[in-house]
Formats: structure tokens, C-alpha cells, sequence
């Protein structure tokens, strides 16, 4: 159904490319999937109320168009010992494209930066940082933060209740 179309019948048009594609049962299948994406089709297909073949298709198609990035296990970090979680305000000393490359590519380095995010605002980077203690942040810091090429100031802030941590986004409906 075209804009012009929508407009005609008295509707909206869909505000984006994401809206055109995705019909109710896609949606429920997104929700469903990030509540537990080793669900079984067949299950799937009876919450959806379609047969396995076409729920399969519409999962398959989901996947391929990037909507379903992949597919992963919870891990404990407690029961890991990664018990420490901090977040970590960088600045950087200039905000050249190649300051930026440099620090990026050093972050996609250390397994110990669950996220890398640049920002606006009065610092460049936030990281979220996983370390077993307090002693092997310390080293983290200054080891491999503090001491890349670049890296001007840095302010840590040590979580000390994780009151909420998913993984999941709104399905928009």
C-alpha cells in the first residue's frame, strides 16, 4: 500500500523503511525471539498461529534483512568472576578522525570493553568495562587506557547494584 494509498483510506503512512516491512506477526516473532531466541519454531508457529514452514520463512527473512543480528547465551559474570563493572568517561586530547580511529580500534582490542560508545557532551568515549577486582581495573586503567597515545583524562564510576541490565529493545507496535 503506497503513501498515497494510506491517505486515501484515511491512515497514516508508515513513518519508516522498518514500519513497510514488519507486519503484527513479524513484531510478536522479534518480541518472542529476544525473550528466548532458542524457542522452537514449532512453538513459535502455534504463538503465532501459523504452520512451522511459514513462521521458518518469516524467521529466515528476519535474519537475512538485519533484523535479527544473532543469537546468544546469558553468561553469569559472577559465576565467571567478573564481579567488578564500571563505566569509564575518556577524553581524549584532540578530536581529530584520526584521534578517534586510533582509540577506537584500541578498544575493539581489550575483551575487557563490553561497550564502546563516542559521545557529545563534556568527554569523548563511554566504555563499560568488565574486570575480576579492583586490582586488575587498576592495571586495565593504566595499562591500557591511560596509556594509549591520545587519552588526556578519564573519570571511572564502579557500579554497585546492577538495578536493571537486558538486552532487549522495544519492538515498535
Amino acid at each position: 500500500m503506497t503513501a498515497k494509498t494510506h491517505a486515501a483510506k484515511g491512515r497514516s503512512a508508515p513513518s519508516s523503511p522498518a514500519d513497510r516491512t514488519l507486519d503484527r506477526i513479524d513484531r510478536r516473532l522479534l518480541a518472542r525471539l529476544q525473550q528466548d531466541g532458542r524457542a522452537a519454531v514449532s512453538q513459535l508457529a502455534r504463538e503465532v498461529h501459523l504452520t512451522v514452514t511459514p513462521t521458518l520463512e518469516r524467521v529466515r527473512r528476519l535474519e537475512s534483512s538485519g533484523y535479527i543480528e544473532g543469537y546468544f547465551a546469558r553468561l553469569s559474570p559472577r559465576r565467571l568472576g567478573l564481579g567488578l563493572l564500571a563505566y569509564v568517561e575518556v577524553s581524549l586530547d584532540r578530536t581529530t578522525p584520526d584521534a578517534f580511529e586510533r582509540f577506537k580500534h584500541a578498544m575493539l582490542a581489550h575483551d575487557e570493553v563490553m561497550e564502546c560508545h563516542m559521545v557529545a557532551g563534556g568527554f569523548d568515549y563511554l566504555l563499560k568495562v568488565r574486570v575480576t577486582d579492583m586490582e586488575s581495573y587498576r592495571r586495565f586503567l593504566g595499562d591500557r587506557i591511560a596509556a594509549l597515545r591520545g587519552v588526556q583524562q578519564t573519570h571511572t564510576y564502579f557500579v554497585m547494584e546492577e538495578v536493571k541490565s537486558t538486552h532487549r529493545i522495544i519492538v515498535p507496535g
